[in-house]
């Protein structure tokens, strides 16, 4: 059975998945449809595969698996790459610990208090004043933390793509396309990162600007 993952493409997290798989050599549909049905976002539906109405969700073989940690976790298990497995503890539990700060504080700062706010498919009145203020404060820290971690490396947990690039990636890219905006300027490492995760054949099929013409609303 194919790899399929419901979700809109501008969603991050869809994209994080996407990205993995791309750089796992796997081949997956993604979009709004299962069975050829389309199934939109908060439809019941959607319920029926997230029991929370979130996104992403991969199903394969039967199989239906929801949040981005397990769904990867899955494709490593089923579809074993070397290339994106660490070669010791030590740097398995380097991209472990980035894994789970990125999919919690990092995507709190960076996309649901500041980006979702700001130019997010769904926003009403975007972020003004102190509040606008307080959201900014807090994806400068992040992204100062963000930067300081990253030094040198070739990629942010060591010298071999990793899920954490994956999760990162489609974060930063959003960032950089805030219109009168520039979150990595003076970030040099950080920009130069984000540059070489966009040449990947990964980047460049899945790093683009945003559609949100996917969006339908639940019948």
């Amino acid at each position: 059975m194919d790899l399929n993952i419901y979700g809109p493409a501008f969603s991050t997290l869809v994209r994080s998945v996407r990205l993995y798989c791309l750089e796992k050599g796997l081949t997956a549909n993604s979009g709004m449809s299962v069975d050829g049905r389309p199934v939109p976002l908060r439809s019941a539906g959607h319920f029926a595969l997230h029991p929370f109405g979130q996104v992403p969700v991969l199903l394969h073989d039967g199989n239906r698996i929801f949040e981005t940690l397990a769904i990867c976790r899955y494709l490593d298990r089923v579809f074993p790459d070397t290339s994106l497995k660490s070669e010791d503890a030590a740097s398995q539990t380097l991209v472990d610990q980035w894994t789970s700060a990125l999919i919690t504080t990092v995507d709190t700062r960076l996309v649901r208090s500041y980006l979702l706010q700001v130019i997010g498919p769904r926003v009403a009145e975007p972020l003004a004043g102190p509040a606008l203020a307080h959201a900014e404060h807090a994806v400068d820290r992040t992204l100062a933390v963000l930067d300081g971690e990253l030094g040198e490396r070739a990629f942010f947990c060591g010298v071999h793509y990793s899920l954490a690039d994956a999760l990162l990636t489609p974060m930063l890219d959003y960032l950089t396309r805030i219109p009168g905006r520039e979150w990595l300027a003076g970030r040099s490492g950080l920009e130069a990162y984000l540059q070489r995760m966009r040449q990947r054949p990964s980047g460049h099929e899945v790093l683009v600007a945003p559609d949100f013409s996917e969006l339908q609303p639940a019948g």
